[in-house]
């Protein structure tokens, strides 16, 4: 169990479709897993606020929706891992399961495909928000969180 005075975890949830950030949130919710402490939610709808959030900091991880119009998750997810240093790690939803070497190509840590499976997205972003707070080097692990 974590230390209940713990900061909150900080996910930023980007996509232009409000439904499918309720998705995320409501896949993950609160405290994704109990030895995790709890979340709070960065909901973004445009490229340019996401930048400005990861630029400023702060956040521990990023759910980028691939099918986001007009700037993609998948475009943001490689800008993001080419200009911010360190760069938190980011899960990238895909429009179907073919599309996880796209997410390889943007570098991100993990994939998953549309319609959002709660628990697949939840084992992802639980390992990755582990890893994160043991301060280990992410950029180890293999491609897409496999």
């Amino acid at each position: 169990m974590t230390d209940p005075n713990a900061k909150p975890l900080q996910v930023l949830v980007y996509s232009d479709d409000v439904t499918t950030r309720e998705q995320v949130i409501l896949a993950l919710g609160r405290r994704p897993h109990p030895d995790l402490p709890e979340v709070e939610y960065v909901q973004v709808a445009t490229e340019p606020v996401v930048l400005a959030h990861l630029d400023a900091g702060g956040i521990d991880l990023a759910v980028l929706d691939g099918e986001a119009v007009p700037a993609g998750g998948l475009g943001i997810a490689k800008q993001l891992k080419d200009e911010i240093d360190p760069c938190p790690p980011i899960v990238v939803l895909t429009g179907r399961p073919q599309d996880a070497w796209l997410a390889t190509w943007s570098r991100a840590e993990a994939a998953v495909s549309q319609p959002i499976d709660p628990v697949e997205l939840a084992g992802k972003v639980v390992a990755l928000l582990r890893a994160r707070l043991a301060g280990s080097d992410l950029s180890a692990t293999t491609p897409n969180g496999r």
